[in-house]
């Protein structure tokens, strides 16, 4: 599997372009941090999502009670704002 390395500020600038290269591509991508930890983004097939899913639902308590609380909670919706992209 092919892997390719960016630096956080390329993920920053095109995320959703390198989240859609990834998924169309296959390649891991490794987003170099500015404190020089590194962290991967690995597109998943919807039937490995599906599988892992239902063995965590099937077999992880803390995960089933998760669930649940989620699904009682109201919805929020998905803030795109730069608060949590800042290195402060």
């Amino acid at each position: 599997m092919a892997i390719k390395t960016i630096p956080l500020s390329r993920l920053e600038t095109n995320l959703e372009k390198t989240l859609n290269e990834c998924a169309a591509s296959g390649e891991i991508v490794v987003v170099e941090m500015p404190d020089q930890r590194l962290l991967a983004i690995q597109s998943l097939e919807p039937q490995e999502e599906d599988i892992l899913m239902d063995e965590l639902l099937a077999s992880n308590r803390k995960f089933q009670a998760l669930v649940a609380k989620s699904k009682a909670s109201p919805r929020k919706p998905f803030s795109l704002g730069q608060q949590g992209l800042t290195n402060g």
